[in-house]
């Protein structure tokens, strides 16, 4: 009886070596699944079987991913990574995974995303990125992620997003933003812009609370008014960017500072600040004036014409009565006196 189970065993490890198995896994080549969870993996394995689709390795130590730990697996659709110790992923990570439709990455230790991680995935509709310590977002997550249609970035240490990056993912239908430490100052305005329309559209998404200034805290971003966030002052980076451009034949000389050493009359001299636009709102009250104004004087001119040609007329119709009236009376009084004149006779 043992030596029956013994030949069965052997059997059985005999074809999961053929189709290349990995031994700590299990394998179902039916729904060409490979399993291995829970399995105290320090790596993923490096023979998988051919043709693979679903691959779960989460609840694992796996640390490190190299460019060249998923070039056999070409076929994979599913990849679960959540529950291990990875903590960074290189720009190509991912390539050659152009099938891959889903990548969870829940639960590690990534606290950065370069845009070329993702770029060799045209297929990717759900990436979730949640319970990770990523402090920033690249403006865009590759150039071909556009079919993503679900994207969590809950508790992280975000503290902002660029609105590139969400405009970069038009098919986007759920977004999840819970368990960051939002600032909620004129930088976030960007986000407040896009997560309103998005939402007006028939968007999904979880609430943007602040956490920083502290008079914001614990508020929902949406919920205060863009008046309360001002508008942000120019920066440093911002201030060397229009002077390397006014001042290219200083290019070697021109380098980063403080804003507080942007007042120097050195500075000033080599790179004059532009004056602040007028806000829109100003502008068109402005110019609301101005035409208002233009059109008032038309209309004081046109009553000072009409009032000029009355005066005008008046006097002129005046003089014609006055003129044509004595002499009248004058032939009247002379016919009236011939009948007298007559009936004495």
């Amino acid at each position: 009886m043992n030596g029956s189970l013994l030949f069965v065993s052997s059997i059985i490890i005999l074809i999961d070596v053929v189709n290349g198995c990995p031994p700590t896994c299990l394998c179902h080549p039916i729904s060409q699944t490979v399993d291995c969870r829970n399995r105290g993996l320090a790596e993923v394995p490096s023979h998988l079987p051919a043709g693979t689709q679903i691959l779960f390795l989460s609840n694992n130590d796996i640390q490190r991913l190299s460019q060249r730990t998923f070039r056999g697996t070409k076929t994979l659709k599913v990849l679960d990574l959540s529950n291990n110790s990875i903590s960074g992923l290189l720009p190509e990570t991912f390539k050659g995974l152009e099938h891959l439709q889903i990548l969870n990455l829940t639960n590690n230790f990534i606290t950065y995303v370069d845009n070329k991680t993702f770029s060799s995935l045209p297929h990717l509709r759900e990436l979730d990125l949640s319970s990770n310590n990523i402090s920033r977002l690249p403006r865009t997550l590759g150039n071909k992620t556009e079919n993503i249609t679900l994207l969590s970035l809950k508790y992280n240490q975000l503290q902002e997003v660029d609105r590139v990056l969400l405009e970069s993912l038009p098919n986007l239908k759920m977004i999840l933003f819970k368990g960051n430490f939002w600032q909620c100052n004129c930088q976030i305005v960007g986000l407040k812009l896009w997560l309103e329309s998005f939402l007006y559209n028939g968007g999904i998404s979880d609430e943007v609370i602040c956490s920083i200034p502290e008079n914001r805290k614990g508020k929902d971003l949406l919920k205060i008014p863009y008046e309360l966030y001002g508008t942000c002052p120019p920066t440093a980076s911002h201030v060397h960017h229009v002077c390397w451009h006014h001042n290219s034949e200083h290019k070697g000389s021109v380098k980063h500072t403080h804003p507080s050493e942007y007042g120097g009359n050195s500075t000033r001299a080599n790179c004059e600040p532009k004056s602040k636009p007028r806000p829109a709102s100003l502008r068109h009250s402005v110019a609301t004036v101005a035409i208002t104004g233009v059109v008032c004087g038309i209309i004081c001119l046109m009553m000072l014409a009409a009032a000029v040609y009355g005066c005008a007329y008046a006097v002129i119709t005046a003089k014609y009565h006055q003129e044509n009236s004595y002499p009248g009376k004058e032939q009247g009084s002379c016919e009236e006196k011939e009948p007298f004149e007559n009936s004495l006779a």
